[in-house]
C-alpha cells in the first residue's frame, strides 16, 4: 500500500517514512501545499498524512477541503501541533478521517494508519457544490471558497434542496413541501424572508463573485452561474 506524507518539518517526515516502511507500506514524501495537493489527486494512494501548517499557497484545511470538494475520499490522517478541541473539529469537518495532535507517538500513529486502512472505501455522495459553494450533507457545514457559512437549520433545508435541483426552477410550493414539516402553516411570505437571509449569507457576503441564488419571476427560484432561464 501506498501512502502520501504531505509535511514540511523534515525530520518528522523521515521519521514517519521509515517507521511506516519498516511495516512495509510505501511511503511518498511532498513538503509544500501545491505539489501535495496534486499529488494527493492520484489514485495510486491508499491513505494521506496531512500537516496542517505547509509552506505555500494552501494549509491543510485547504487540501482537505478541495480534495472533498473533488470527491477524491482517499482517507486523511491530519497532523497539526494545535491540540485545541475547536482544532480537531475544524478538521474533522473538512473532511478529515482522523485527527494527531505533535508531539505523537510513533507507535500511535502506525495504529491509526492501520485502523484507517481497514475502513471501508467511502463514497462521497455527501458533497454538494454550486461553483465554489460547497454543502456537506453529512457535517452540516457550508462554504464558499473555502470560507465557512453560518447556517441555521432551516436555511441549511432550504439550500440542501436547492443545490439538490441546481440549475432547475423550483417554485415556493415545491420549497415548502419540502422544507417545512407537512403539518406547518407557511404563507409563500416566509419562502422570500429565507431566500432573503441565504442571499445575505451566501452572495452578498461574495460580492465579488457571481451571484447563485436567482429570483424567476413568476415561476419561483433556482441556483446556479446563470439566471437564465
Amino acid at each position: 500500500m501506498r501512502i502520501l506524507v504531505v509535511e514540511d518539518e523534515i525530520r518528522v517526515a523521515q521519521a514517519i517514512k521509515r517507521s511506516l516502511e519498516a511495516k512495509n507500506y510505501l511511503v511518498d514524501i511532498v513538503r509544500e501545499s501545491s505539489a501535495g495537493l496534486t499529488r494527493a489527486r492520484q489514485p495510486k494512494y491508499e491513505l494521506i498524512i496531512l500537516d496542517l501548517m505547509l509552506p505555500g499557497p494552501y494549509n491543510g484545511l485547504d487540501i482537505c477541503r478541495q480534495l472533498r470538494t473533488e470527491a477524491i475520499s482517499t482517507p486523511i490522517l491530519m497532523l497539526t501541533a494545535l491540540g485545541e478541541v475547536s482544532d480537531k473539529v475544524e478538521g474533522l469537518t473538512t473532511g478529515a478521517d482522523d485527527y494527531l495532535a505533535k508531539p505523537f507517538s510513533i507507535k500511535e500513529l502506525i495504529a491509526r494508519v492501520g485502523v484507517l486502512l481497514k475502513r471501508p472505501k467511502k463514497h462521497l455522495g455527501s458533497i454538494l457544490t454550486v461553483d465554489g459553494l460547497e454543502l456537506n450533507t453529512e457535517t452540516f457545514s457550508a462554504y464558499r471558497n473555502g470560507q465557512l457559512i453560518k447556517l441555521s437549520t432551516r436555511e441549511f433545508k432550504l439550500l440542501n434542496y436547492l443545490m439538490h435541483h441546481k440549475n432547475q426552477i423550483i417554485s415556493k410550493n415545491q420549497i415548502i413541501d419540502h422544507v417545512w414539516n407537512a403539518e406547518a402553516i407557511i404563507l409563500p411570505n416566509t419562502v422570500e424572508v429565507y431566500m432573503g437571509y441565504l442571499r445575505k449569507k451566501i452572495d452578498k457576503a461574495f460580492s465579488d463573485q457571481p451571484k447563485l441564488i436567482h429570483t424567476i419571476f413568476g415561476f419561483g427560484y433556482k441556483i446556479g452561474i446563470s439566471s437564465d432561464v
